[in-house]
């Protein structure tokens, strides 16, 4: 099979040394898109509409906890008779 590349000017090597290079440079787009969304991330957390957000969360986090708590009452009560 390499002497058919080889007639074509394509020797393994080269496809090895192709396969890395798109490799490494895939690697960096992904390096770059992460940090491109923790910028994002971050103008949105410092936006008007990333903090009102965060205080819906909380107040809703707030809710279901003040309603799934049973202040230290059995949660099955048991009756005789």
């Amino acid at each position: 099979m390499s002497r058919c590349f080889a007639c074509f000017g394509v020797s393994e090597e080269n496809k090895r040394r192709k396969q890395e290079e798109d490799h490494l440079a895939s690697q960096e787009a992904r390096a770059k898109a992460a940090e491109a969304a923790m910028r994002r991330q971050e103008q949105f957390e410092k936006s008007a509409a990333g903090r009102a957000a965060r205080k819906q969360k909380l107040a809703e986090g707030n809710a279901k906890k003040s309603t799934t708590s049973n202040r230290g009452e059995p949660v099955l009560k048991w009756q005789m008779g």
